[in-house]
């Protein structure tokens, strides 16, 4: 199949390219760079099948050959990244949105809208259903992120309401892996990056925040798997991780996991409108997709911290073994008690490849 990517060169754009040709798809990676890095891409840039345009989706798109399916995951989505590029945020899950909407509707392809959990604002529903409507500020410091995913929910729904679109909406939660950018200030990245520096770790608020963190692979497997079900045609489906633990919980295991001794500093958070909690209900995911998470918290936070570890050019720190949140003390596993971890749909095993099979680089640019 002939698949478009748009934002790409993020972190979870770039897995999502990678595991789409590993099954053997080719994909056209569309991204504007804005929070997107060459440097999440470049392995791939080396496959016959992978093509990047360096392009903004707000504007008219360029020419594609017969496509078969749309991911849509462009937008800035880090508190810092939306203060920084507010139009950007709200034009690019709008006009962008609709662009793409139209393009899928001409090349009778199938759809995927990546949403937010940002949605539900700051829940007084916990866990948070799809059914829940929210508790949101429209003009709070947050609001243009907040808003502009609402409005690509609404603008995705018109299309499969009135033109019959074959079209499906995921709320994602918070998500973290390789290929995070150490700088956006987000959770995993922002402490992970202190901790490996010997820097102290910035705890925004005073840690009781909860939230719950989905490997990266994971969400690439339910994205996939959200995509291809023809059931899910029409759907909203939050995608994320039910296992909830607040702030200082993960600051605590991030500075065990990496032997650091970083102490910890309490502040403000950069963004106001900050939500207390954050915790996905997954039982529709579950009963429709058949997905749930499988990769466990210490096992995903090990390969982020090794990943930024080489990607920060760090030196590796000894560290002993680490208790699990629950105090006791117990090898690495996935969260079922099971060592397999989730395969993606060509049945290979959740995993980190190594660089894809040399062939032509194919690199298009466009205003």
């Amino acid at each position: 199949m002939r698949v478009v990517v748009t934002g790409g060169a993020g972190m979870l754009g770039s897995h999502l390219c990678e595991e789409l040709l590993a099954c053997g798809h080719t994909v056209y990676c569309v991204d504007n760079l804005i929070t997107g890095r060459l440097e999440n891409i470049e392995p791939l840039q080396e496959h016959p099948r992978f093509t990047f345009i360096k392009h903004d989706v707000v504007n008219e798109l360029p020419p594609f050959p017969k496509l078969d399916r749309v991911y849509h995951l462009a937008s800035p989505a880090s508190p810092p990244g939306y203060a920084r590029a507010p139009i950007e945020t709200l034009r690019v899950n709008s006009e962008g949105t609709r662009r793409l909407l139209e393009l899928t509707h001409i090349h009778k392809a199938r759809f995927l809208y990546a949403s937010t959990s940002e949605i539900y604002g700051d829940p007084l529903q916990h866990p948070q259903t799809e059914e829940y409507r929210g508790n949101v500020d429209s003009i709070g410091p947050r609001s243009v992120y907040d808003e502009a995913k609402r409005y690509g929910e609404a603008v995705t729904m018109a299309f499969v309401h009135t033109g019959g679109l074959d079209a499906r909406v995921v709320r994602i939660f918070n998500t973290y892996g390789p290929h995070c950018d150490p700088n956006d200030g987000r959770l995993v990245a922002n402490m992970v990056t202190q901790a490996l520096r010997g820097e102290p770790m910035t705890i925004y608020g005073d840690g009781s925040h909860t939230r719950s963190l989905c490997y990266v692979s994971d969400m690439v497997a339910g994205l996939i798997r959200a995509m291809e079900l023809r059931r899910a045609r029409g759907e909203v489906i939050n995608l994320g991780n039910p296992e909830e633990h607040t702030v200082l919980e993960f600051a605590e295991l991030i500075r065990d996991l990496v032997g650091s001794r970083s102490r910890f500093v309490f502040t403000d958070p950069p963004v106001g409108d900050d939500p207390h909690v954050r915790c996905p209900d997954i039982h529709k995911a579950q009963t429709l997709l058949g997905w749930k998470p499988f990769v466990s918290l210490e096992e995903g936070l090990t390969r982020t911290i090794d990943w930024l570890r080489h990607a920060l050019e760090l030196p590796a720190v000894a560290t002993a073994p680490v208790p699990y949140l629950n105090g006791s003390a117990a090898p690495v596993s996935h969260v079922n008690g099971s060592v397999a971890p989730m395969p993606y749909l060509n049945g290979s095993a959740t995993r980190l490849r190594s660089r894809p099979p040399a062939g032509a680089v194919r690199t298009r640019y466009h205003a």
